[in-house]
């Protein structure tokens, strides 16, 4: 199941986030990732980019914006194209192309969206436009045959990740579930150490990544990280 399934990733800008968020003394460029699923049963978009935001916050994050149809473009796509969204979360650089595709079915976790209601949270009008089409998860689901939604809460309380069954093995895009790539496998390595039985002390880990390891995941993809993760037991092909 999957094995038709193709996956391209879609560079829709970059921001950049000032060093009082960084942990550090300096700023950093992060880039802004969507990503592009094509399924026998239609195309899904997971993130639509950065939408246009208050002063307030133009500001403090600089966004650099790349069009959504013009990202989708170099993938042969229009808007039109897309049959479903998926948005890891509802902040303004994950969800800012969402009223582009007013109309199409927009998947959300529940709590996610009553979060993002109550106000304070992201721009409103990037939440509810003319058109707008939550069908809302409370929980994971299988929407397509080898597409499962999996809860994976931390960034906010109603973050998502997608998993993908694919001919050569699971990618899971995991959106800012972590922000880095080295940093789901710090985490990653933390589970191991504890199910080998080494001693507490041990970093503490999500719950949920023991669900995505049940998909035995030989990607990871990540909306503000170009790397990819790998499992360090995959082997190198020439």
């Amino acid at each position: 199941m999957g094995k038709n399934t193709a996956l391209r990733r879609l560079d829709l800008g970059y921001f950049i986030r000032p060093a009082s968020e960084t942990g550090g003394s300096q700023p950093r460029v992060e880039p802004v990732l969507a990503y592009l699923v094509r399924h026998e049963q239609g195309l899904i978009l997971f993130d639509t980019g950065i939408g246009s935001a208050d002063a307030e916050t133009e500001a403090h994050y600089r966004p650099r914006r790349r069009a959504l149809q013009v990202a989708l473009s170099t993938a042969g796509v229009a808007l039109g194209d897309i049959s479903l969204v998926v948005n890891c979360h509802l902040h303004f650089d994950h969800c800012g192309g969402n009223h582009l595709l007013a109309g199409k079915p927009i998947l959300v976790q529940e709590a996610e969206l009553a979060t993002a209601r109550r106000g304070d949270y992201t721009i409103d009008e990037l939440v509810d436009f003319p058109g707008a089409t939550y069908e809302e998860l409370a929980g994971e689901a299988e929407i397509r045959p080898g597409v499962w939604i999996i809860p994976t809460p931390g960034h906010t309380q109603g973050h998502q990740s997608l998993v993908l069954r694919q001919g050569d093995g699971t990618v899971i895009l995991a959106g800012q579930a972590h922000d880095f790539a080295s940093q789901f496998a710090s985490d990653q390595l933390a589970r191991q150490a504890a199910l080998d039985g080494v001693e507490q002390p041990l970093p503490a880990y999500q719950p949920w990544l023991e669900r995505l390891a049940d998909f035995d995941p030989r990607r990871v993809l990540f909306a503000h990280d170009c790397s990819v993760w790998e499992p360090s037991h995959s082997g190198f092909q020439n």
